[in-house]
């Protein structure tokens, strides 16, 4: 089965070597996504702030590979601060409402760099099942 890939703005995904999403078949997997901006630079703001721009890198991907918010079976989110879990589900829920994914929060003692209060990943599945 082939492999499309996605890249992101990500410093990381050459360094490291990975994609910021690949498609196998109808599936999506969507790596570990930090709030980075295009610079490089981290997502300025809150924890909500830094997971719209999260999710707004994990949708782009989705979509260059033909997917969508509404494909979504999965999540998870990683976090910093417990005290940040209602604001990280509120934008969770904004973008999901209609597909309610299978979802996991958990609390980390950190993440790569300080600044970041949250990484996220998906799982999608594109088409009708049979």
């Amino acid at each position: 089965m082939s492999r499309m890939r996605a890249s992101g703005s990500s410093p990381y995904e050459a360094l490291y070597g990975f994609s910021r999403a690949i498609r196998v078949g109808r599936r999506i997997i969507v790596s570990g996504t930090a709030p980075v901006e295009e610079d490089g630079s981290s997502t300025p703001g809150d924890a909500a702030a830094q997971a719209r721009r999260c999710f707004a890198i994990i949708l782009e991907a989705l979509e260059e590979l033909g997917g969508s918010a509404a494909d979504v079976v999965r999540t998870r989110m990683y976090i910093v601060d417990p005290a940040d879990a209602d604001a990280i589900g509120a934008v969770h829920g904004e973008i999901f409402a209609e597909a309610r994914p299978a979802a996991t929060m958990v609390v980390v003692k950190s993440l790569l760099r300080d600044e970041w209060r949250v990484e996220l990943e998906a799982e999608a599945l594109v088409g009708d099942v049979a």
